[in-house]
């Protein structure tokens, strides 16, 4: 769990909109400082986080790709990592070989909240994406945000989300806040994705960094940005819940397979 002396360097560090976060960004992200990738068609708004020694892969044009965005904050960017070694990078490469191709597209921001999410998100669903994971709040619950305002963000972006994209497969990453915001406000933290995502139906993922917050040897030495080896737990903590989404979606397109798990 994130200890709560951590948070003043959280918000110190993510909080501001010209954070550099050295990864490809999706359609709409707007945040400074971030590398854009464009969108002008279905093909090139697929970029992967993965390979080529850092660089954004734009995948070879098929119609047939299904796109998978991770929509989320600096955790999700995989800030002060190289794009490869960022969790959505390493879930791209458990998605090589399936039928049809997958192709993981990295839509963190540093310091966004979940209200800034919101705002991006009818840029960010451009393309045949098939599955969205949302990974925000974080900044909301350390900056002190009134949580009925987070709780309808959330609302809103699954619920648009399904207006814009009817079928679209939807993860939920739930995260805590440190106890020095108090024992009340944290738990109706916690509570407010368990609550959403029994709700809507959403698969969750209990705590994105789960194993990792906390634990110095796993994290860059702000505390609380993983480092390249907390970033493989957290793409285990997702893949874990992914993995029978995608299985399902890729069984039941044309011509698809479940593939390995």
């Amino acid at each position: 769990m994130i200890v709560g002396a951590l948070a003043i360097v959280l918000l110190a560090s993510c909080g501001r909109g010209g954070m550099v976060s050295r990864v490809p960004r999706a359609p709409g992200v707007d945040s400074a400082g971030v590398q854009a990738t464009r969108a002008d068609s279905v093909d090139s708004a697929a970029r992967s986080t993965a390979g080529g020694g850092g660089r954004p892969q734009t995948p070879t044009p098929n119609s047939q790709t299904r796109l998978m965005v991770f929509l989320g904050t600096s955790l999700t960017a995989g800030l002060g990592l190289d794009p490869d070694e960022a969790y959505p990078a390493l879930i791209q490469r458990r998605l090589a070989g399936r039928r049809p191709p997958w192709q993981a597209v990295n839509a963190g921001v540093s310091g966004e909240t979940s209200a800034g999410a919101l705002r991006r998100l009818d840029a960010v669903l451009r393309g045949p994406v098939a599955i969205l994971v949302v990974e925000t709040g974080a900044n909301d619950g350390l900056r002190g945000l009134e949580l009925d305002s987070t709780r309808a963000n959330l609302e809103a972006i699954v619920r648009r989300a399904r207006a814009n994209r009817p079928g679209i497969g939807i993860v939920l990453a739930g995260m805590e806040v440190p106890p020095n915001l108090g024992p009340r406000y944290a738990a109706r933290f916690r509570a407010l994705f368990r609550d959403l995502a029994a709700r809507e139906g959403l698969p969750l993922i209990p705590f994105l960094l789960e194993g990792v917050g906390g634990v110095d040897s796993l994290n860059q030495p702000d505390g609380i940005h993983p480092n390249a080896a907390g970033a493989r737990i957290v793409a285990d903590n997702v893949w874990k819940v992914l993995a029978p989404l995608v299985a399902r979606e890729s069984a039941a397109a044309p011509g698809g397979a479940p593939g390995p798990r």
